[in-house]
């Protein structure tokens, strides 16, 4: 356990530790929480009841995204600029909605630690120290893509469906955006063990690299944003899931048979013959190779056609999606072996907001036998990155005892897998625990 030395520093960790008491005894937790981990700047307020009929409510959420268009993905200075211009005025914005529960001031400060971008995260991480030094008040330093695991858990208790939060641990959990492809066994709030994740690129990332070379040019020129992969599902997919006409492979052959089409190319599935690309025995997610394949045949045409294009983009999303799907059932298949078997797979992140994605992960579970497995994707607007989830994790984390050090200092890479390296999500410095 860390203690504060610093003579200028050391009054307001006492004052911090009563607050954090007089506070977790009130039968209310209300908590301000900023995200800014990568071109997203977003601030919430959460509040959280623990009576005897527990209610959690959402009193505000804002986020503005960096105009990155003209840079054809995220560039770290004017994401930075963007919320070094922002974040002021949406806390602003925040404090006019602030519920009156007694006090004129939050509970703590729940902000994004890592992992992420280095200056992004200090602006919003040196923020959230200055209000929490000017209130008096705990700070909690949460993980990213911890937040992204628990999403769903954050929407049961908005919906007040059940007096405790959902899914229950242990569930797999199955994290996809731009920066990450993770699959894993979430057993507790702060114990993720990490079962596969991606030995090269992101999902995300492959699929917009995918995008800028088979969306026409049109296309591309209309949208305003980077969010190409979701411009790559509209252009393949035009009517939605009525598109889709999707067979899962019953076998792990039919998996890996090639798909010819009348164009003269077929795309070959990642690590069609192996669960890993390494020596490692480690389960392993790999998409460069897809990626690449895709720019050799667009790249081999002279001129391509829209319904070429469409087929090229409807392809290359099944096989990659078709690869993640892949590595929950041998996931489930080993869980099962060793006899913990887990009944829910939360699909969270940017990707997951793509609706063949949701297709292909429900038709393969229910091909290889596992049906009566639950698949939790948060609503659309709680896949991508947003202070609500910052805000949950933060909650979580602090009613379990434990809160921030101020000394604590952006990470840029954090596991939330207490075996890594690193130690996980409470091997990082500058936690400090509390008596609840």
């Amino acid at each position: 356990m860390l203690v504060l030395h610093s003579r200028c520093l050391r009054r307001p960790a006492l004052s911090f530790a009563r607050a954090a008491n007089l506070a977790h005894s009130r039968r209310k937790l209300l908590t301000l929480a900023i995200e800014t981990s990568c071109d997203d700047t977003s601030v919430a307020i959460l509040q959280k009841s623990n009576d005897a009929a527990p209610h959690t409510q959402l009193h505000f959420h804002q986020k503005i995204t960096a105009n990155n268009s003209a840079h054809g993905g995220v560039h770290p200075i004017v994401s930075l600029e963007s919320h070094q211009e922002n974040l002021a005025a949406l806390i602003s914005e925040a404090l006019h909605v602030l519920p009156n529960t007694g006090n004129s001031k939050p509970d703590f400060i729940s902000v994004t630690r890592g992992p992420g971008m280095r200056s992004s995260l200090a602006t919003g991480l040196d923020t959230a120290k200055g209000l929490a030094v000017a209130w008096q008040i705990p700070l909690v330093g949460v993980n990213h893509m911890q937040a992204h695991a628990l999403t769903p858990r954050l929407v049961s208790a908005l919906s007040g469906s059940s007096p405790n939060a959902a899914p229950p641990f242990p569930f797999l959990s199955l994290l996809v955006s731009g920066g990450h492809t993770l699959l894993v066994h979430s057993k507790e709030i702060c114990d993720h063990a990490i079962l596969a994740t991606t030995t090269d690129i992101a999902i995300g990332d492959c699929i917009d690299k995918i995008a800028r070379l088979v969306l026409p040019p049109d296309v591309l020129k209309e949208g305003s944003d980077i969010m190409y992969g979701r411009h790559l599902e509209r252009f393949a997919f035009p009517n939605g899931s009525a598109d889709h006409n999707y067979t899962a492979p019953t076998s792990r052959a039919e998996e890996l048979a090639r798909n010819s089409t009348k164009w003269g190319w077929a795309l070959v599935p990642p690590l069609a013959e192996t669960r890993s690309g390494s020596k490692s025995k480690a389960m392993e997610f790999t998409f460069s190779g897809l990626g690449s394949a895709v720019k050799r045949i667009y790249e081999g045409k002279e001129k391509m056609q829209d319904e070429e294009r469409i087929e090229l983009a409807s392809e290359s999303m099944r096989l990659a999606f078709e690869h993640l799907a892949s590595r929950v059932v041998l996931a489930l298949r080993d869980l099962r072996k060793k006899g913990s078997g887990v009944g829910t797979l939360v699909v969270s992140g940017g990707v997951a907001s793509n609706a063949f994605l949701r297709t292909v992960l429900g038709s393969f579970l229910t091909a290889r036998g596992f049906q009566n497995v639950t698949l939790i994707f948060p609503p659309v607007e709680l896949c991508t990155d947003n202070a609500a989830m910052i805000a949950w994790t933060g909650m979580e984390i602090y009613e379990n005892g434990w809160e921030s050090d101020l000394r604590c200092r952006p990470l840029p890479k954090w596991s939330i897998d207490p075996n890594a390296e690193d130690r996980g999500i409470l091997g990082a410095e500058y936690w400090r625990k509390r008596d609840i």
